[in-house]
């Protein structure tokens, strides 16, 4: 440890610590502008000028490593003298209009920055050269005028995202953010993650949605978790008056660090589905708007005298979007009182199917998302982490520079291609041969005929081979995208690979609550046998086409759904339920960690959570539900440990 003295306060930091950290722990602020503290220390800003004791200049305080005795002063003349000069120049290299700024009025960190040292207008007047607006993107604008070049977003892009796609051309007072080689950023290699529209410290970056929609001091923040796939990122949601004003990331979040994809962070922003708001019965075949009371009744009144019929009852399926507990109260209510022979998850089997009967037998063999941060060496593959849980990829990515291989492993050319030169493509369905091949590369057998199967050549195999075995941190991430007929054999040989390469496994599975699902076997593959009627519980996910088509020939439908779809049109009856801001509920991550998302939104007034429809339905069937699912869903082995 180092002694130290900031300001005349005493204090005793690790060594490697910088001033601007030691002074935040001594409760003492340094103003930034370039700094973060999700990116490394940059020094760019120079806002945070310190006088140091025995140095003959001011020293910037994010990047210097503090050293035992060292006298720090902060609040100098000179040291605020210099602050003025660094935002005097700021303000006049581009044209800061502040009242007609969205972010003017404690949004932005410059203008924040001028105020704490007391400045009111312009010390030097702008050269007024007009800067470019870049509005091609479809869900944000970068405004060139309003960029001071601290480079935050181009280094959360690369450091954060491993996206690379923002960076610096030209030099000097003609030095302007691009994006790849100066292509609007609509038509770049932008991803859409909007780290970089978090992290902008002035308006150059803003989201349309939000823009002028009020200041974040004005807005409520409920702190909460994205379900839009199985990593459970944590997110802010920012709203006011019952209106969703905009989604960050958490910065403080254990799982994503503030990172997000844009099915995280703008999609949510642009629903155009049409909410369902009143219960509605199929009268004289037209729904027609109903009480609660009537609708639950027409329901129950099909569904008791199927009661016991097994295959010729009911059948139930199930979103995986829907809250752990009300999983459990689902499977409870259509397996122990209608002894349903068809309960089950829109997953279908899917994504983890395979993966319990591994479990049976081994127990919990998967590692923890959070590997990924330490690997040397991934391959992934039966998914594309480009396009779906994106934020693994990212954690992929922003590694390659510093020395991380990926194998990405696929049917076709990904968007992991562009970072790596250990791309694969292979035949179309010969994952498991492909896996072969690489267990006996790595065990010294001949592997010629399984090469070229796999549409490698020998050769290629070995050198891959080469690379599994050298590394000394090595991750297989895989999805269930393999052929179905091959599923458990292709899982089986991964394992076995792993096994002689020391590996890590890490499998991402499907929607938010699928780990869940798979615990309380709601893994079958929905078909209709004799079932007179069915009930599905969709929350706010689409029906795909194949479920669709496969309750086209039931008699009775009755569908708990938010939105408005092609399949609440074919039901009997349609029972409006809250969207996933809506309600709180719990989730488990696809390695086992178990997060309660937070309520933020009212719902429409005539619209109940999941919840409280499920326990509707058992409480007029007079069925006595168990509330313990955290127990229910660790009853049978887990491919990761749940906890």
């Amino acid at each position: 440890m180092y002694k130290l003295k900031i300001d005349g306060n005493e204090i005793e930091v690790p060594e490697g610590t910088t001033v601007l950290k030691a002074a935040t722990q001594a409760g003492i602020e340094i103003p930034t502008l370039c700094d973060h503290p999700a990116l490394e220390p940059y020094g760019g800003c120079r806002l945070c000028l310190v006088e140091i004791e025995g140095a003959r200049t001011l020293q910037p305080a994010c990047t210097l490593p503090v050293s035992n005795n060292m006298v720090i002063k902060t609040q100098t003349d000179k040291v605020k003298s210099a602050r003025k000069f660094v935002l005097s120049m700021l303000f006049s290299e581009r044209n800061h209009f502040c009242p007609y700024c969205q972010v003017s009025g404690s949004d932005c960190e410059l203008q924040n920055a001028a105020y704490d040292e007391g400045m009111t207008h312009w010390p030097i007047q702008p050269n007024w050269q007009p800067y470019q607006m870049d509005a091609s993107h479809p869900y944000f604008v970068l405004e060139h005028n309003r960029c001071i070049l601290c480079r935050r977003c181009v280094r959360a892009c690369a450091e954060l995202v491993g996206n690379f796609t923002l960076g610096m051309e030209e030099r000097g007072a003609n030095t302007i953010l691009v994006a790849d080689l100066g292509v609007p950023l609509g038509s770049s290699s932008c991803i859409s993650c909007g780290v970089c529209v978090q992290i902008c410290p002035t308006g150059a970056l803003i989201d349309r949605w939000s823009a002028y929609r009020g200041q974040e001091k004005d807005v409520n923040i409920t702190k909460t978790i994205c379900i839009g796939c199985s990593i459970g990122c944590g997110i802010e949601v920012l709203h006011r008056d019952n209106n969703l004003i905009k989604i960050n990331g958490d910065w403080d979040a254990e799982i994503n660090g503030g990172v997000l994809c844009d099915v995280g962070r703008f999609i949510p922003l642009d629903e155009k589905r049409n909410r369902v708001v009143t219960p509605m019965v199929r009268r004289d075949g037209t729904l027609k708007a109903a009480t609660w009371e009537e609708a639950l009744t027409v329901v129950i009144d099909n569904f008791k005298p199927l009661i016991d019929k097994k295959d010729d009852g009911v059948a139930a399926i199930a979103s995986t979007r829907l809250p752990a507990d009300v999983l459990y109260y689902f499977k409870q209510i259509f397996s122990e009182k209608f002894d349903s022979g068809m309960i089950t998850s829109t997953e279908e089997d899917r994504f983890t199917g395979a993966l319990s009967e591994f479990a049976d037998e081994k127990g919990s063999f998967e590692s923890k998302l959070s590997d990924l941060h330490d690997a040397d060496t991934v391959m992934t593959i039966g998914l594309d982490l480009t396009k779906d849980h994106q934020v693994a990829g990212f954690f992929i990515k922003r590694l390659i520079p510093k020395g991380l291989q990926v194998i990405p492993v696929s049917y076709e050319a990904g968007g992991m291609d562009a970072f790596t030169s250990h791309s694969t493509v292979i035949n179309h369905g010969k994952d498991l041969v492909f896996i072969q091949a690489l267990v006996g590369a790595v065990s010294g057998v001949n592997v010629d005929t399984l090469a070229e199967k796999s549409g490698l050549s020998s050769q290629e195999i070995s050198e891959l081979a080469k690379l599994l075995t050298s590394s000394e941190k090595l991750v297989f991430v895989y999805g269930t995208d393999f052929e179905a007929k091959q599923k458990k054999e292709t899982i089986q040989a991964l394992l076995n690979l792993a096994a002689k390469v020391n590996a890590k496994l890490i499998s991402m599975k499907g929607k938010a609550n699928s780990l869940v699902a798979e615990q309380l076997r709601l893994n079958k593959s929905f078909e209709l046998i004799g079932h007179k009627a069915a009930y599905v519980a969709l929350g706010d996910e689409d029906p795909s086409q194949t479920l669709i088509k496969k309750l086209e020939g039931v008699s009775f439908l009755a569908v708990q759904a938010s939105y408005q779809s092609v399949l609440t049109a074919k039901a009997d009856v349609v029972l409006p339920v809250t969207s996933w801001l809506e309600q709180d509920g719990y989730y488990v991550t696809c390695d086992g960690q178990v997060q309660l998302a937070h309520k933020s939104l009212q719902a429409p007034v005539d619209v109940k959570s999941n919840k409280e429809v499920v326990l509707a339905i058992a409480d007029h069937l007079k069925i006595i539900l168990n509330p313990v699912w955290d127990k229910a869903i660790k009853l049978e082995k887990s491919v990761v440990e749940i906890g």
